[in-house]
């Protein structure tokens, strides 16, 4: 092959040199070594020419955490193709969606999905090829030459599609020089060490698990454990037999470590670095990993997919004075709080998150008017509303669209969230605006109880007494979960489709 192969590809690679015969991926009985891990994503580049797969083509995934996902994205990096990661809980017609808009030459799916891929391809005008996602042994083989080593131009790297928990999806076009920035950051702020055993459960079709641990963890040469879906009681088992240093969950993964019944602090006791991300905290939360797992350093990491996603990052140093805030920029990106003049706000004052940096999107793919109004100002509106401290800390307030109109006062979904999660019945709690003739928006608590636990809705509101009237919930709904993206992210567009009728 003649291409020259993406930035990505090659820091892999670069690992493969230095550490050839060293453990890169675990997943279920295979185990690949970075040589290994290298010559089948080549290989695997071999097969997709043969399906007509060029240089610049989009190639679409359907599939679960896998040996064969990652291979198959480094394979697209190999190649320079652009990697589509589909989300394996849409629906045929939400497939089609994003084939449509993406026109891939060719959707790799997991058995498991091969009846949704091939309805969704034959839904679209497209041409469109289905195949299966699959990987062949490991061999052992020469490793290739770096035919694009050095280069800095910037080219397409994957086309994330964003989450839709607010609207349709838009496919962020992110660059490979852009992801590197983004890896180096994650590297710095985390404090990744080519040493640690890092577990993998939160799905790679997310960028939050592929591009601020998979790939930035094959950069440094790491082992890496790869679990096919979050299963809790696995994950305590897998960091306990295998002696994980490392582990990425969103807030409802660390709750649900916390409650289960197979759970002891012993068994966590070779963790020492533990991240959250794609939802907030609740600060409750953070007291409990502290006082049951005291040696766990912990970070929070916020940004979405348009970034790479990471922006900013709480350590674990300045977790004890702010547990409740985002942090601050990490390496390579710059962030304000704007009003809607594009001024800064005063301290303490909400306004909306605004960045510059390398690690940014591309541009909206096929999108030029979102493009134009995500970037207008020269800065990317983030549509996270914020304060910042006198020191440059972030505290996320809301989403814009979450934000409640409480009889013509702004209320935040967070605020009343935190004093919610302060009730012992209380496992996972969202808060929602619902239409209302006397107040425009009524705050809306839904909230799913403990194991064993019973609460009333009296109970709950209860609790809320210490926040002023117009922020207090006026209907509280029990659920017995809360409806959630694969991230971990609770889809609140859902809860307000469900509760108002719609």
């Amino acid at each position: 092959m003649t291409n020259e192969a993406s930035a990505i590809f090659e820091g892999v690679l670069r690992s493969a040199r230095r550490t050839p015969d060293a453990v890169a991926i675990r997943f279920g009985q295979r185990s690949w070594t970075y040589r290994q891990l290298i010559t089948a994503a080549v290989a695997f580049a071999d097969d997709l020419v043969r399906e007509g797969v060029r240089e610049g083509d989009r190639v679409a995934f359907l599939g679960r955490n896998s040996d064969a996902y990652a291979i198959g994205f480094l394979a697209t990096q190999y190649l320079g193709a652009i990697h589509v990661p589909v989300n394996f809980m849409l629906g045929c017609h939400e497939v089609a969606y994003i084939l449509d808009h993406a026109a891939p030459t060719l959707l790799l799916a997991d058995a498991e999905f091969m009846d949704t891929a091939s309805a969704a391809v034959g839904a679209v005008q497209a041409n469109v090829t289905c195949c299966p996602l699959e990987v062949t042994v490991a061999v052992d083989a020469e490793l290739p030459r770096a035919t694009g080593l050095g280069s800095n131009a910037s080219r397409p790297a994957q086309l994330a599609y964003t989450s839709g928990t607010e609207s349709a999806p838009k496919g962020a076009l992110l660059s490979d020089q852009g992801l590197i920035h983004q890896y180096m950051s994650c590297i710095a702020v985390g404090e990744y060490r080519s040493d640690d055993v890092v577990l993998h459960a939160l799905p790679l079709y997310h960028c939050a698990q592929l591009h601020c641990f998979l790939i930035p963890y094959l950069f440094l040469g790491a082992e890496n454990i790869i679990l096919d879906r979050v299963d809790i009681g696995e994950v305590i088992e897998i960091i306990e037999a295998n002696g994980v240093a490392s582990f990425f969950a969103p807030p409802t993964v660390w709750i649900g470590i916390l409650g289960h019944p197979t759970f002891s602090p012993d068994r966590l006791a070779t963790l020492s670095k533990g991240y959250y991300g794609a939802s907030i905290m609740p600060t409750e939360v953070i007291q409990q990993m502290r006082r049951q797992l005291p040696w766990l350093r912990v970070w929070n990491y916020y940004g979405q997919t348009e970034i790479g996603p990471l922006a900013t990052a709480l350590t674990p140093e300045e977790h004890a004075d702010r547990p409740s805030s985002a942090g601050r920029p990490v390496m390579f990106v710059e962030t304000r709080v704007v009003d809607d003049d594009m001024r800064d706000v005063d301290v303490g004052a909400v306004g909306e998150i605004v960045h510059r940096s390398p690690q940014l999107l591309m541009r909206y793919y096929r999108a030029p008017e979102i493009t134009a109004a995500a970037f207008e100002g020269g800065w990317f509106h983030s549509g996270d509303l914020a304060t910042r401290d006198s020191e440059g800390y972030i505290t996320i307030v809301d989403r814009k669209k979450d934000m409640i109109n409480s009889g013509g006062e702004n209320v935040s979904s967070r605020e009343v969230e935190e004093v919610l999660y302060r009730h012992p019945a209380i496992s996972e709690a969202a808060v929602i605006g619902l239409p209302d003739p006397k107040w425009i928006e009524r705050v809306c608590a839904v909230v799913v109880l403990k194991d064993g636990h019973e609460a009333t809705a009296e109970d709950v509101l209860e609790v809320c007494t210490s926040l002023a009237p117009f922020k207090r919930p006026k209907q509280v709904e029990f659920l017995v979960a809360l409806p959630k993206n694969p991230s971990g992210k609770i889809l609140k567009r859902e809860l307000r489709l469900h509760l108002s009728g719609n």
